[in-house]
């Protein structure tokens, strides 16, 4: 079967791997889309220290189950459409004591650490599946990245009375604002491409900013009564923005931190004590922000279709990397078509 690799800095190449075996507690699932993460591009640029050498990507997993091992439910049944949650849990650090396996100590994120869905078929174990009903196999393909949004919004702790920064309109930004709009939320989203700023306000944002174009405190101070942000969620994963979220939040208030900065991050921690802030990491996502995407996905109009930059096949999937590499700003998400209609 076919399957994408990453075979060294700047190259992927299509490679031929033998189907796979099923065990008795897994599903075999034909991949239908994959979409390429920002951590793939870092993994094509040599930057991703976490990957695993010549690693096949993916974790943005839209597939349909094909066949099921002995020990698995008779609920799963062959032709259901699936994602796939992508991250391992030991079950013994503290993070898994504490039932957040999503920030586990050991995981192992498909397509980073260890071998990916960038190929025609694969076995995963029964509870990895999520079930994602009426959907189509490109908007599957697009559940994880925004679950991730899902995810930082719910350890922001956002309430219908915040006032709600979202740093970046990338799929997991924009997840965060569909999350936090949902919550009743005022939501204001700031990028650098108006393209992105405008999807963003339709999708929940109350206001956009412009960074090219807008003084970025300036603005926020007009839109929060000279107050700041309650929330600040930073999912760009650069020193710059993350120093902006510190110096912008309202005093008491709070910061999640999505993206991961290259090297170090200098901030001015008199402010950590002066405006008593909660500052927050946010890693991955739980089952039930899979299961929330899926429902919003289910029941409102997602314009999937216009956060889908291309859909490629393995054969031209290395030249669309390429092209996100030139100019990462202007891609949303782009999917590896696998399934042969």
């Amino acid at each position: 079967m076919k399957a994408l690799q990453i075979a060294e800095q700047g190259c992927i190449k299509v490679i031929s791997l033998p189907e796979p075996d099923m065990g008795d507690d897994e599903v075999l699932l034909r991949i239908d889309y994959v979409g390429f993460c920002g951590s793939d591009l870092n993994t094509y640029r040599g930057r991703n220290a976490m990957a695993k050498p010549q690693v096949i990507p993916g974790h943005e997993v839209s597939a349909t189950v094909v066949k099921t091992g002995n020990n698995v439910p008779a609920a799963v049944l062959p032709g259901m459409r699936v994602t796939v949650n992508p991250y391992t849990g030991c079950g013994h650090c503290k993070a898994c004591l504490n039932e957040r396996s999503n920030a586990c100590e050991h995981n192992e994120t498909m397509g980073v650490q260890r071998d990916g869905a960038m190929r025609e078929y694969i076995a995963v174990p029964w509870g990895k599946i999520i079930q994602a009903p009426g959907l189509s196999p490109k908007s599957i393909a697009l559940i994880e990245p925004m679950s991730v949004g899902f995810h930082a919004v719910n350890r922001a702790a956002v309430t219908d009375t915040d006032i709600v920064w979202v740093i970046g309109c990338g799929m997991v930004g924009m997840g965060a604002i569909v999350r936090a709009s949902l919550r009743g939320a005022t939501v204001i989203a700031s990028d650098i491409d108006d393209r992105k700023l405008e999807l963003a306000h339709r999708v929940g944002a109350a206001y956009t900013i412009n960074t090219l174009k807008e003084n970025i405190h300036d603005r926020l101070m007009e839109l929060t009564s000279n107050l700041g942000p309650d929330v600040v969620i930073e999912a760009v994963g650069n020193s710059m923005t993350q120093q902006q979220a510190i110096e912008n939040v309202s005093f008491t208030g709070r910061v999640t931190l999505i993206g991961y900065a290259p090297g170090t991050t200098e901030l001015l921690t008199k402010l950590f004590v002066q405006k008593e802030l909660d500052i927050r990491g946010s890693r991955n996502a739980k089952p039930a922000d899979f299961r929330a995407v899926i429902h919003y996905m289910q029941t409102s109009d997602f314009p999937a279709s216009e956060f889908i930059s291309s859909v490629e096949t393995p054969e031209t999937a290395a030249d669309a990397m390429e092209r996100w590499n030139q100019a990462p700003g202007k891609v949303f998400r782009i999917l590896v078509q696998f399934l042969q209609f």
